[in-house]
């Protein structure tokens, strides 16, 4: 096994292993190219080594480094890899891009505004918190791209002007949670914790309460884990281990005990998703992590496969509104956890029509949101657009929050979650946020 896959090992941050590494790995990629329209990452790095000949090693460091800021693990190297482990070879592309992010950041590299944007967009609890107290302000500030005040983020933060940022809600999901009446369920068929990821308990708790009263609805108690704070993402995609490690330690403490008061865990956001089934496992080894990456599910995937099990099925008595058409945008990091297209699934429950569109928004994390990566992150989300053109559906929906806000500032149309659809669906009305 090679060093990308432990990132304990004494190797994991020594450059010269690390270059061999990237050279193994781009020769592999240069011999198959199965993966040449995934991402940018993969056309520059054919490109370089055309321009070389084929001659993988004559690739210079810089260049090697080009594409691994181009990089902006959405995971589909997953779905699309054939040499991904188990396989001899163990070419793993996303976690190799991710240790050469670990490695910049042990070593102090890279641009102030780089650094500044890394701070900025990995303290999402400590943002969160602040700007949800100050909601409207900080939205009327943030909240028309290209103002001076975004300019002036972008000048000192390094998130790009133009891109339209969520807005923040006056109440947090946990406060609604905790004020509100709960469903009295006598007998419930099931139990889950919601993990209030960033993105729900700051911006569109919405979501996460369309989440508990459609559950309620179908006899599934819901609770609030206690003492979990953001998944650490951001932290992992910039390459703080150290960080991302304390994060995956805290949020695995609190989750496994309610897994063992025998709650399963239930993810809104897909990115939030993949880090607790995937990574935490990684960067906090072990079998409580193990134990909460098997019992961990997205909020479609668990109702869908809770109404496939005998005797299982939820209630489909859908006397509320229905989009005849709705155009499904399925996300990178869901579509990389391998569960099926649930969220499709759970829509055709209600009667529409769905057309999925499987395209990247060119958001993925926090990597469309950086002012070096903003044009590029467009031009990736074009294709995107254009299949949502072609959908002519009533209705888009979409799981991924920040995928959402980059298609509502491509097209137009605001995107809802799965959820909140057939929450309408149900005839149960939307609440003010």
């Amino acid at each position: 096994m090679t060093t990308t896959y432990d990132p304990t090992h004494p190797k994991y941050l020594v450059e010269e292993d690390l270059r061999q590494e990237l050279e193994r790995v781009y020769d592999l990629c240069h011999g198959c190219r199965l993966c040449f329209n995934l991402c940018p990452s993969f056309p520059t790095m054919f490109d370089f080594i055309d321009a070389n000949d084929g001659d993988v090693s004559a690739l210079t460091p810089a260049e090697q480094d080009k594409v691994v800021d181009e990089c902006y693990q959405c995971k589909l190297c997953y779905v699309k890899c054939p040499y991904v482990p188990p396989h001899e070879w163990e070419l793993d592309f996303p976690r190799l891009m991710m240790r050469a992010h670990a490695l910049r950041h042990a070593e102090h590299t890279g641009a102030l505004s780089e650094k500044m944007a890394d701070q900025v967009l990995a303290r999402t609890d400590l943002v969160g918190t602040v700007s949800s107290m100050a909601a409207p302000v900080v939205n009327a500030l943030t909240g028309k791209p290209g103002s001076l005040p975004r300019k002036i983020m972008q000048a000192t933060a390094g998130i790009h002007a133009e891109r339209l940022l969520p807005p923040y809600a006056r109440q947090r999901f946990t406060t609604w949670f905790k004020r509100r009446r709960p469903a009295a369920l006598e007998a419930p068929r099931a139990e889950v914790t919601v993990f209030p990821t960033c993105f729900i308990e700051y911006m569109e708790p919405a979501i996460a309460k369309d989440i508990v009263r459609v559950y309620e609805r179908n006899d599934i108690a819901c609770s609030l884990p206690e003492g979990t704070r953001c998944c650490g993402a951001p932290w992992l995609h910039t390459g703080n281990v150290e960080h991302f490690s304390a994060a995956a330690r805290r949020n695995v403490a609190a989750l496994v005990r309610e897994v063992r008061a025998g709650r399963d865990v239930v993810v809104a956001q897909p990115t939030c998703g993949y880090v607790i089934r995937k990574d935490y496992p990684i960067y906090a080894p072990g079998p409580d992590a193990e134990l909460v990456a098997s019992r961990t599910f997205d909020a479609a995937e668990y109702l869908v496969n809770m109404h496939r099990r005998e005797g299982g099925a939820i209630d489909t008595s859908f006397t509320g509104p229905v989009p005849e058409k709705v155009a499904y945008h399925l996300a990178c990091h869901l579509r990389a956890q391998n569960v099926g297209f649930r969220g499709r699934d759970l829509i055709q429950l209600t009667g529409a029509k769905v057309t999925l569109v499987e395209r990247c928004s060119g958001i993925d994390g926090t990597w469309g949101y950086r002012e070096e990566n903003y044009d590029l992150a467009r031009k990736v989300a074009r294709p995107m657009v254009r299949e949502l053109g072609a959908a002519g559906a009533d209705a888009i929906c979409g799981d991924c929050h920040l995928a959402n806000t980059a298609i509502l500032q491509e097209t137009g149309t605001r995107p809802v979650h799965p959820l909140q659809l057939v929450a309408r669906a149900y005839g149960i009305p939307e609440e003010d946020t």
